[in-house]
């Protein structure tokens, strides 16, 4: 009895090798890129594509004027006096409470001052509200049927606890991936492309996590490629939540050598971004091509897809509710600060600033992370606050509380 209790558990013991040795590919075999070719690498040859936050040169600067030469004459009009005021709207991130910003713009549209928006960037879930924005109020069915109908299951699945344990990532975004592939199909992707052509830019933001770069990938350029594996391959890197969702890996190639790039959720390191950094040092190439660069303006939009004041909630005492209700925390204080971040920048530039976030006074009472009733009711909420007519907040402000949010 004793040689086979031993027996049984050398097996045992062999098994559990073999878990820990199988489970242990989970984890992609990476060649990630050399620290001197970070800003050499291309994606199938592309190099108009995206573009590195910070990156010295002037190829997005280059990109932003050739938009200004393809516009149609009656899109951007020039005003009375001469100046030239492009509308740019920024959608930040906030799962599925991007639910009000898909129910601001179909408001917006319903209310009828809906401008066309010369420049759209989205970053996670702003980066699927993204494309729809940019194509305006025709796809604003699609948006909504998105945000009201999209459940947990429909963007994350459940993992081994093995592939948990050796992996990298608590949960799978094979459903995500499925779900983007369909809306962003061929016939949208042809449109995206149209409007890229016809001056207008959509940008989307994700972080290499290997160099801790934001990247700004301009989506109308890949749509132009007809590459509508890339276009979702993007969005899904932008909205892929860091240990919660696994990263995205790009094949890129540098001097004849292929390596990968880790890219995970555009948050990471904003929650909302605009173009401003590239518009610093566009004034002389503007005046190359004859534009006066005191006379183009912009009008910034930024979509809050979340609170800009303290959420008060009683915590279980849980490792799970306090590791959520942390991230919720880390995450609604930087979205705060990047708002202030962009107001200065158009303060300093003279352009016109407006914020738009969920009010105060609207509580969520989900029962799933991705609750299509909760966010049926967000997605109304947003739509009935546009209709009434917005109270763009010129400022962002240091704290609203429901009492103080009070619409037109």
């Amino acid at each position: 009895m004793h040689i086979y209790n031993k027996l049984l558990m050398d097996r045992k013991k062999i098994f559990l090798i073999l878990v820990i040795f199988v489970c242990s590919g989970c984890a992609t075999l990476r060649n990630p890129v050399p620290l001197d070719m970070v800003e050499k690498v291309k994606i199938k040859d592309m190099s108009e594509i995206r573009y590195l936050a910070g990156q010295e040169g002037t190829l997005l600067q280059e990109n932003l004027l050739e938009s200004v030469r393809q516009e149609n004459p009656g899109d951007f009009p020039v005003q009375p006096d001469g100046t030239k005021v492009y509308s740019i709207l920024a959608i930040s991130g906030g799962g599925a409470n991007g639910a009000y910003g898909a129910g601001l713009l179909k408001g917006w549209s319903a209310q009828g001052s809906r401008p066309l928006f010369k420049v759209v960037t989205g970053v996670s879930t702003g980066a699927i509200i993204a494309p729809f924005a940019f194509l305006g109020k025709d796809y604003d069915a699609e948006l909504e049927e998105y945000y009201t109908t999209t459940k947990t299951k429909d963007v994350m699945s459940k993992k081994g606890i093995p592939s948990i344990l050796f992996g990298d990532s608590l949960k799978s975004t094979q459903p995500l991936a499925k779900n983007l592939a369909r809306i962003f199909d061929e016939k949208l992707i042809e449109k995206v492309a149209a409007e890229h052509r016809r001056g207008r830019r959509l940008f989307v933001g994700t972080v290499n996590l290997d160099t801790q770069r934001f990247v700004i990938w301009d989506m109308g350029a890949i749509a132009c490629r007809g590459d509508a594996e890339l276009f979702c391959k993007v969005i899904l890197a932008s909205a892929s939540i860091p240990v919660m969702f696994p990263p995205v890996f790009f094949h890129v190639k540098a001097n004849g050598k292929e390596y990968d790039e880790m890219h995970v959720d555009g948050g990471t390191i904003t929650q909302v971004f605009s173009i401003y950094k590239p518009l610093e040092h566009m004034d002389n190439a503007a005046k190359a091509m004859g534009l006066d660069p005191s006379k183009l303006k912009t009008r910034l939009y930024i979509m809050r897809n979340g609170y800009v004041s303290a959420n008060y909630e009683q915590i279980k005492d849980t490792i799970h509710s306090i590791a959520q209700r942390s991230m919720d925390t880390i995450l609604n204080a930087q979205g705060v600060g990047d708002t202030y971040r962009i107001y200065v920048y158009t303060q300093k530039r003279g352009n016109d600033y407006n914020l738009a976030f969920i009010p105060g006074d609207f509580r969520p009472h989900a029962k799933e992370l991705f609750d299509p009733k909760e966010m049926r009711r967000l997605f109304d909420r947003g739509y009935l606050d546009a209709v009434k007519g917005y109270p763009w907040y010129k400022t962002p402000p240091p704290g609203i509380t429901a009492e103080e949010w009070k619409p037109e």
